[in-house]
C-alpha cells in the first residue's frame, strides 16, 4: 500500500559523487500548482473507461472531489480548481488549503464526500476502503478510477485520463505538451558522467518506527534513472516495493546518496537522526551525509510538477559537480 500511495536503466558505478551539503534544497517555489493560462471549459457529457473495468458517464464537472493529492493537482493545473469542493489528506498545495478534508488518515469517508453533493469523484486504483468507494458509487455519483502512476512514462497518460474524465481533452493535450517539454529541458541539464551515483530511496516515519528501503516497485526508480542515477535498492536485487531497512540490506545497496521525503527526514530528527539508523553511517551516503530531500506531496506524483522534482533531485545530487 505504501508503494502505491507513493509510487532506460542506469549502470551502477560504485564511485562516490563529489560531496554536497546534506539535504541541500534546490531553490524551491512555493507549494503551488501552475494552472494553464487558458481557462478550460468542460464539454460534457462524456463516457470514459474507469480503471476498475467500468464505463462511467460524466454529465457535470461542477462539483469535483479528487481523492488524492496527485489527482487534485491535475484538476487544478487543468484550470478547474474552482470546481473542486473537497480534498484528501495528501492534497497539500496552497490553492487547496482551505478545502474540507474527506479522509480520515488515508481512508475515505463516504459520508463526508456525499455531504458535499459531488457531481464527479476521481479516485486512485488504491483508494479505499472498498466499502466507501462502493457507497459513493451506489449513491449515483459518477466515480472514475485512474490507474496509479509509477514512472515517468505514466505522466502523459495520467494527464490524458483526468482531462478526458473532465471533458477537457484539448487542455489535457496542452498540459501534457507543457509538462513533458519541461521534464525534457531538465534532463538536458544533467551532466554527462562515466559513473552513475547509486541512490537508495528510504521511506521513513519515525513516529511509527517505520523504516523501509525502496526496491524495484517503490516508484522511485524511474525518477532516479531520469536524473542519471541508479536506484540502489532495485540494483541490489530488491524486486518488491519496500523491504525493512537493515544494515545488511543497506550494505548490499551501497548507496552514494539517500533519497527521502522531507517529512520522513524530519520524523527521524533530520540528517543527524538518519545517520544513526542501522547501517546508514556505514554506507558511502551516510559517511558523506549525502541526503536528497524532496517534499512528500510531489516526490512520486508523476504529474505536472515532476519537472520541479527532477530539477531538485539533479541539483542536490550533483550541485557544483555539474
Amino acid at each position: 500500500m505504501i508503494a502505491l500511495a507513493l509510487t532506460a536503466a542506469g549502470c551502477g558505478g560504485g564511485s562516490t559523487p563529489p560531496a554536497a551539503p546534506a539535504a541541500k534544497a534546490a531553490a524551491a517555489a512555493p507549494d503551488r500548482v501552475e494552472p494553464l493560462s487558458s481557462p478550460a471549459v468542460p464539454r460534457l457529457p462524456v463516457t470514459v473507461a474507469s480503471a476498475d473495468g467500468r464505463k462511467v458517464t460524466v454529465a457535470s464537472a461542477e462539483r469535483i472531489v479528487p481523492l488524492s493529492g496527485s489527482l487534485a493537482e491535475l484538476v487544478f493545473t487543468l484550470g478547474l480548481g474552482d470546481r473542486v469542493v473537497a480534498r484528501d489528506v495528501t492534497t497539500t498545495f496552497e490553492q487547496a488549503a482551505d478545502l474540507p478534508v474527506v479522509t480520515r488518515a488515508h481512508d475515505v469517508s463516504a459520508e463526508s464526500v456525499l455531504s458535499l453533493r459531488p457531481t464527479l469523484v476521481l479516485a486512485e486504483a488504491t483508494t479505499g476502503p472498498a466499502e466507501a468507494v462502493a457507497q459513493i458509487r451506489d449513491a449515483g455519483v459518477p466515480l472514475v478510477v485512474v490507474p496509479a502512476a509509477k514512472e515517468l512514462a505514466d505522466v502523459g497518460r495520467r494527464i490524458d485520463d483526468v482531462a478526458a474524465a473532465l471533458g477537457v481533452p484539448a487542455a489535457g493535450e496542452e498540459l501534457r505538451t507543457r509538462t513533458t517539454g519541461r521534464i525534457d529541458a531538465v534532463r538536458r541539464t544533467i551532466p554527462a558522467r562515466a559513473d552513475h551515483p547509486r541512490v537508495a530511496f528510504l521511506y521513513l516515519r519515525g513516529s511509527a518506527a517505520v523504516y523501509l528501503l525502496g526496491g524495484a516497485d517503490s516508484g522511485a526508480a524511474s525518477l532516479l534513472e531520469a536524473a542519471g542515477a541508479v536506484d540502489a535498492g532495485k540494483e541490489s536485487g530488491l524486486r518488491k516495493d519496500f523491504t525493512p531497512l537493515t544494515s545488511e540490506a543497506l550494505a548490499q545497496a551501497a548507496p552514494d546518496a539517500i533519497l527521502v521525503m522531507s517529512k520522513g527526514l524530519e520524523s527521524v530528527g533530520g540528517t543527524d537522526g538518519l545517520v544513526r539508523l542501522p547501517g546508514v553511517a556505514e554506507t558511502p551516503a551516510g559517511a558523506a551525509r549525502r541526503i536528497v530531500s524532496v517534499d512528500d506531496g510531489v516526490l512520486l506524483n508523476y504529474g505536472p510538477r515532476t519537472d520541479r522534482v527532477l530539477a531538485s533531485v539533479v541539483e542536490q545530487l550533483y550541485g557544483e559537480g555539474k
